[in-house]
C-alpha cells in the first residue's frame, strides 16, 4: 500500500478504509501526518540501543533526549560515553528526565552523576522536581521516549535506558519492548515536542531551521548499510502528542477513533490493561460488529496491582467474544496497536488511566501496511508463547487472585 490513506469503490460509492477514517478523524483532531518517511522497528532492546547509539556517535549537529528516565547502570554509562564525546566535539547534546521516573527506579541518577554529566558539556535537566509537599507530583509525569539527532532522525517508543531492556530481569525474565527509528518530515513534530518542553524548563527559547527537517526532503539514512535491513520506505506517519491542559484527551480520541474504524481486526499488546469506559465501550461495539478483537497481556509484571486489573478487564471483555492471551515468555511491556492490517500505532502511551488520563505521552501513528504487518507477525509469533484464555483458566484462579484482580479493576481511574 501507499503510504496515503486508501478508499475503495464499489458500485461508484465510494466506502472508505479503516486507514482514511482514522487519518481523517485525527486530522479533525489537531494530529498532521506527514509522507515520505523511512521507518525502522526495534523489536528488542539490543536492536535499540544498538542502533540508536550508532546514529548517535554519527551525530554533527545536535542530540536531543526526553526520557521518563535514565536507570544508572551500563546501558546508562554507554550512551553518556557517547554524548560527552560527540559534546566534546561540537555538538550541542540536550537531556531530560522526569523526576518521579528517576527517584522511582532502583538506580537513580544522583547529584554526583549530574555533575560528572554537565561536566562534559552536556546540559541536562529535570522535568517537574519533587519538592515539599510532594503532592503536586502525584500525577503528572514526563512518560515520552524521545531522541531526536541532527534535525534528521528520531527514535521513540516504550523503552527507558536501562540495562534490563537487553538483559532481563532474575524474577520475569527477558523483557520485551518496541521502539523505532524514523527519518523524514514527521521528526519535526517531535523536534517541536522537545523543544516545547526544554523551553518552557530552562527559558532559553532555542529554536532555528538548523534543529528540523525540510518538509519536502526525503535524506538517505546516514547510517551505514547494515543498519538499513527492514527499512519501509514512503510511510505515512502522524505523531498524537497528549499534553495534559492543553490536549488532556487526546490520547484517548486516538485510541477510540482507531477501534471505531476497524472494520475486522484489531490486535493489542499492553503491560497495564485498564482503559478507560470510553475505549471498552469501543472495543465492546467492535465486537458486537463482528471486529475480531484480540488482546495480549503479559502473564509476569515488573509492578503489583495493575496487571491485575488488566486481566479481569481482559476476562471480562473475553466474555463478549474478544480473543485473550497470556504472553508467557517473560514480561512484554510493548504499547503497540494493529488495526486491518493497514495502520498501528507504536508509543510510549499504556492502556490504563496514568497514561490516558494524566501525564505527558507521545504515540506515532503509521498508515502503512508493510509496518503494520510486521508488527502483526510478530504478533502471530508471540501468541506461540502465550496461551490462549477461557472460562477454565479464570475459574482455576484462585480466590485471593480474582479478588486482588478486581480491586485493582476498582482502583482503576487512580492507577
Amino acid at each position: 500500500m501507499s503510504s496515503s490513506a486508501q478508499e475503495m469503490t464499489c458500485d461508484s460509492v465510494v466506502v472508505q478504509t479503516s486507514d482514511s477514517i482514522i487519518v481523517e478523524k485525527m486530522r479533525q483532531a489537531g494530529v498532521k501526518f506527514y509522507k515520505h518517511n523511512q521507518v525502522k522497528l526495534l523489536k528488542s532492546g539490543s536492536a535499540k540501543f544498538h542502533d540508536m547509539l550508532k546514529a548517535i556517535s554519527l551525530a554533527q549537529s545536535s542530540v536531543h533526549l526526553d526520557y521518563f528516565n535514565f536507570r544508572n547502570d551500563s546501558i546508562a554509562k554507554r550512551l553518556f560515553k557517547h554524548l560527552a564525546e560527540r559534546s566534546a566535539n561540537g555538538v550541542e547534546v540536550r537531556a531530560i528526565y522526569d523526576s518521579f521516573g528517576n527517584m522511582s527506579n532502583s538506580r537513580p541518577l544522583k547529584k554526583k552523576h549530574l555533575k560528572t554529566i554537565e561536566g562534559w558539556g552536556i546540559e541536562i535537566r529535570e522535568f517537574d522536581k519533587i519538592k515539599f509537599p510532594w503532592v503536586n507530583h502525584v500525577w503528572r509525569h514526563d512518560h515520552r521516549k524521545i531522541v531526536v539527532i541532527d534535525g534528521k532522525v528520531a527514535y521513540s517508543g516504550g523503552m527507558n535506558v536501562a540495562d534490563y531492556y537487553v538483559d532481563g530481569l532474575p524474577k520475569i525474565g527477558p523483557w520485551r519492548d518496541m521502539h523505532f527509528r524514523v527519518q523524514g518530515p514527521v521528526i519535526n513534530e517531535y523536534q517541536k515536542t522537545f523543544f516545547g518542553n526544554w523551553n518552557t524548563l530552562t527559558r532559553q527559547n532555542i529554536h532555528g531551521a538548523k534543529y528540523y527537517c525540510g518538509l519536502d526532503s526525503v535524506e538517505k539514512s546516514f547510517l551505514p548499510d547494515e543498519f538499513n535491513d527492514s527499512l519501509h520506505i514512503d510511510v505515512m506517519v502522524g505523531v498524537v502528542s497528549r499534553l495534559p491542559v492543553i490536549q488532556p484527551k487526546i490520547m484517548r480520541q486516538m485510541y477510540i477513533e482507531a477501534i471505531n474504524a476497524a472494520q475486522y481486526k484489531i490486535q493489542i499488546i499492553s503491560p497495564y490493561f485498564v482503559p478507560c469506559p470510553s475505549i471498552k465501550k469501543a472495543i465492546k461495539r467492535a465486537l458486537k460488529r463482528g471486529v475480531d478483537v484480540q488482546i495480549m497481556l503479559s502473564a509476569k509484571s515488573d509492578i503489583p496491582l495493575t496487571p491485575d486489573a488488566g486481566f479481569y478487564v481482559a476476562n471480562k471483555l473475553r466474555k463478549k467474544g474478544a480473543q485473550y492471551y497470556l504472553y508467557q515468555n517473560g514480561f512484554h511491556h510493548s504499547k503497540i496497536m494493529m488495526v486491518d492490517d493497514l495502520f498501528c500505532t507504536i508509543g510510549s502511551a499504556n492502556l490504563d488511566s496514568r497514561s490516558l488520563k494524566f501525564d505527558y505521552e507521545i504515540n506515532a501513528l503509521f498508515i502503512d501496511k508493510g509496518v503494520t504487518k510486521e508488527l502483526s507477525d510478530m504478533y502471530e509469533i508471540d501468541k506461540l508463547h502465550s496461551v490462549r484464555q477461557t472460562s477454565k483458566h479464570w475459574k482455576k484462579k484462585p480466590f485471593l487472585k480474582k479478588f486482588v484482580a478486581w480491586f485493582g479493576y476498582l482502583l482503576g481511574p487512580f492507577i
